[in-house]
């Protein structure tokens, strides 16, 4: 299996990050065992940076990062979110800890902060970010950020001085705004990077909705004889390594993966392994397929217009 070795500073935390991340990989039909052992997979073959929010399977993702991280904590950025953006910032915290079961997280951030309004409320005194301070000089965490599916609202928060990192979607079908304005401005600015939706949630892979979600609608083809008779069409598909080459050709300090099975880490990990930077042309190639490979499979919730 392919071994990652850190790679770059996250932006001003100065923790030396791998090039890629461990996502959220919560699910409660699995035994935690098994979550926490394929986790631990990740982390065996040098992955260390991990996300996961209270959010996440109500809880669940928590208590698998918490376990996972357990003996390997000293070399682990792990990252948790603040979901409730209109509730106090302590208490969030506090629980957090306690599914975690530690002292401390390496960031939290305020999780889906995509509204400007919610973004002006939040920093008025007193308000979420100064919370967010306070827990920090508290040692409750390290580093501060938001995660947001709104280019407009990143640009405000980098620019403002808030984050030590965000995170938002990097990947072949994205609003472009985040690949040519936010992620050279969060460069610039000294804020680590960390971006998910390399896979457009599993729509470029497969014939999903998102997160291995059946599609509810298929278009439908004509039979090849002609005939009034439908079969389901076969939608266009990018592969894994298409899709995290050009994620990594635009260079985040880390892509984060949901890396949810064994199987999928492999594919992952290989396509890592054999990783040239892109050239525009095929850049330009894999973007124009992408849009294909997400048609008639509903709604991009990362982008400000999801239909776009």
């Amino acid at each position: 299996m392919t071994q990652f070795h850190p790679r770059r500073a996250l932006g001003r935390t100065g923790f030396i990050a791998t090039q890629l991340g461990i996502g959220d990989l919560a699910d409660r039909a699995l035994p935690l065992d098994t979550l926490v052992a394929t986790a631990r997979r990740a982390i065996d073959a040098g992955l260390n940076l991990i996300d996961t929010a209270p959010g996440y399977e109500q809880g669940y993702s928590e208590e698998i990062v918490g376990r996972a991280v357990q003996g390997a904590r000293d070399r682990m950025f792990v990252i948790s979110k603040i979901d409730d953006l209109e509730a106090p910032v302590a208490p969030q915290i506090e629980a957090s800890l306690n599914r975690l079961q530690l002292d401390y997280t390496d960031a939290f951030v305020f999780h889906g902060l995509s509204s400007l309004e919610t973004f002006s409320r939040l920093t008025q005194s007193g308000a979420g970010f100064d919370q967010l301070k306070d827990c920090i000089r508290a040692g409750k965490t390290r580093f501060g950020g938001i995660s947001s599916h709104h280019p407009d609202v990143l640009r405000a928060a980098i620019e403002a001085g808030l984050c030590d990192l965000v995170m938002f979607p990097v990947g072949p079908f994205v609003d472009a705004r985040y690949i040519t304005d936010i992620l050279p401005l969060a460069k610039a600015r000294g804020v680590g990077t960390v971006c998910f939706k390399t896979f457009g949630a599993g729509k470029l892979l497969g014939d999903t909705a998102g997160y291995n979600q059946p599609l509810q609608r298929r278009p439908r083809g004509k039979l090849s004889s002609g005939g009034a008779d439908a079969l389901e069409a076969a939608l266009p598909r990018l592969s894994v390594s298409e899709c995290l080459h050009y994620t990594l050709t635009l260079d985040p300090d880390v892509a984060l993966l949901g890396l949810s099975f064994p199987n999928e880490q492999d594919a992952a990990f290989a396509a890592a392994a054999s990783f040239a930077p892109l050239s525009p042309a095929q850049m330009e190639d894999i973007r124009r397929r992408a849009v294909d490979a997400r048609r008639d499979k509903g709604p991009c919730w990362w982008n400000p217009d999801p239909e776009a």
